[in-house]
């Protein structure tokens, strides 16, 4: 069995691959060109890829027939061609669960970062410009009795939820279905429309899928809905936020500030962005612990240990849906 990795991965990972088959890891510090991606696949059984690795029809064609299982180290997958995929009888996989709390931590420091102005703070100090506390100094935004609008209620949306319930805030929530009473109880999180959800919500942080209905949700016209005092978090896909759009709204005011981890052309940002005192920046950190790395390279890893013996993947995307 033939192995192909598309960038690496943890060595825990690497040890359940080598017992699998053959493995070939691309060790370069970057992602493969789309011309590399295809060369690579030739002959491969299985391919372990990366969220920023285009996974298509033309790549399966490129691998060949032998090709049984692309096991993607993310939880969304609009990276993957599923029914293209599915359609040559390959498997598609994924990697839910693992990294739910460490995203939600990274959502919620980008939201006390931005409300509470903390990156801002520590430039002024390391600028080493002059400052003294007063009343008036660097006033930020408090949490408690605020409302978080959450919109994608799923296992991120959820842990995100309770981090926010510890402060104090209250939750809403919008997104394609309903939760479960037993969860809403427990987050007393009440469903808005999303329309509602952007007019009433001091902070919206987005935990929703990248699909063609998602792509561009947060626009002009969704930043034009929002309380001038509230603040975006996005910790999603890039691609849900028009960028360009929320940087004319920042410069205009519409909206008091956001916190961005994932961007609309990664590694790109959006430069006026990049300028701004109150928008916090982090380069894709959402799952960036050795703990959850690692979890997320051994869960991808062992769908693929299961699919070339015959068995059941673990995390099967079907074609029908979206990641989250």
């Amino acid at each position: 069995m033939r192995i192909v990795v598309t960038r690496r991965v943890p060595e825990a990972a690497m040890v359940v691959l080598r017992e699998a088959g053959e493995v070939w890891v691309n060790d370069e510090d970057r992602p493969l060109t789309p011309e590399e991606l295809r060369e690579a696949v030739r002959g491969a059984d299985a391919v372990v890829s990366m969220l920023h690795d285009r996974i298509d029809g033309a790549v399966a064609d490129a691998a060949g027939p032998r090709l049984k299982v692309v096991a993607n180290v993310a939880v969304g997958y609009d990276n993957v061609d599923v029914p293209a995929l599915a359609a040559r009888g390959v498997t598609v996989t994924n990697t839910p669960g693992v990294l739910t709390d460490a995203t939600a931590d990274l959502a919620f420091g980008l939201l006390l970062a931005v409300t509470r102005r903390i990156g801002e703070g520590e430039r002024l100090l390391r600028a080493r410009r002059p400052w003294s506390f007063h009343l008036g100094f660097m006033l930020g935004s408090g949490l408690q009795g605020k409302t978080l609008g959450i919109v994608g209620l799923g296992q991120i949306g959820q842990a995100m939820a309770r981090r926010a319930r510890a402060f104090g805030m209250h939750i809403v929530y919008s997104g394609r279905s309903r939760a479960k009473p037993e969860v809403a109880s427990e987050l007393q999180a009440d469903y808005l429309p999303f329309v509602d959800l952007l007019s009433g919500a001091d902070v919206v942080s987005l935990h929703c899928p990248l699909t063609p209905e998602t792509r561009h949700l947060i626009d002009a016209e969704a930043l034009g809905a929002m309380k001038h005092s509230a603040f975006l978090i996005n910790t999603t896909r890039g691609p849900v936020v028009d960028e360009a759009a929320l940087a004319d709204a920042l410069l205009r005011r519409e909206i008091a500030g956001a916190g961005l981890d994932v961007f609309e052309k990664e590694p790109e940002v959006e430069p006026r962005l990049l300028e701004m005192d109150n928008v916090v920046v982090t380069p894709h950190l959402g799952s960036a612990t050795v703990e959850t790395r690692t979890e997320m390279a051994l869960l991808a890893a062992r769908n693929v240990e299961a699919v070339l013996s015959g068995e059941a993947a673990i995390n099967e995307v079907r074609p029908a849906g979206g990641g989250s």
